[in-house]
């Protein structure tokens, strides 16, 4: 059998998509820019301590921008910077994929 070296980019950015939560995050925010609550209120499932959790972390690597408005009171905004954007045809893809071969009855 042929040894396979996977590419550390690669292995990289499935960890950081993979984890639970960032690919809805995304998938949100490909949408336009979102406040917490908003992002929230679209994955009901998600808690507001690993929703804030994720967005750090996205925003750390520079897929997701922070956004404060200097209102009364203030506003935070979240959205996808270019990179986070270019996302779109791999969520895209996913979606193709999900809808071909994910079984309805597995489904909540």
């Amino acid at each position: 059998m042929q040894s396979f070296d996977l590419c550390p980019r690669f292995e990289a950015a499935v960890s950081l998509i993979g984890k639970r939560w960032t690919g809805l995050i995304i998938e949100v925010l490909l949408q336009g820019p979102q406040r917490f609550s908003e992002i929230a209120q679209a994955i009901t499932q998600v808690s507001d301590r690993m929703l804030a959790e994720r967005l750090k972390e996205l925003e750390s690597q520079g897929i997701v921008d922070r956004h404060v408005y200097p209102d009364t009171p203030v506003r935070v905004e979240y959205a996808l910077t270019g990179k986070g954007r270019d996302l779109a045809p791999v969520m895209q893809a996913l979606h193709q994929w999900a809808n071909a071969w994910v079984p309805a009855e597995t489904l909540k």
